[in-house]
């Protein structure tokens, strides 16, 4: 069974900075693109984050410059440094994994999601 878990939300004052995991965990034979996204009250669910198994990254606009992903692939793990941090990124925050899973060459490609963890910024 693959498990996909985050961790490091919780409630912080505008300015403050928080450190988001992700755990990727099971049969899990390679795991490719790992992303942070997030949903806000109300709204769609967006991307914030995104890093290739080679480290390429990409962000969305509104988070360009203050927030970092990183990744470890020996571990499946992704992490998510926030800084600078506003009201407007309140939300909850989700972790996919694209992973391949099973035993060569038994093998099968899918998006696996997170529960979430709830990010709140205070004014």
């Amino acid at each position: 069974q693959v498990q996909v878990v985050e961790s490091g939300g919780g409630s912080v004052q505008a300015g403050g900075s928080l450190r988001l995991s992700c755990a990727a965990s099971g049969n899990i034979y390679s795991a490719a693109l790992m992303g942070w996204y997030r949903q806000a009250p109300g709204k769609d669910r967006e991307l914030v984050a995104q890093i290739t198994r080679k480290g390429t990254t990409d962000y969305a606009d509104a988070v360009r410059g203050r927030f970092t992903i990183s990744r470890d692939n020996a571990k499946n793990m992704i992490y998510l440094l926030m800084n600078s941090l506003k009201p407007e990124d309140t939300g909850v925050y989700y972790c996919k994994a694209d992973l391949t899973v099973g035993t060569f060459p038994w093998t099968a490609e899918n998006d696996y999601w997170g529960q979430g963890t709830q990010v709140t910024v205070s004014s």
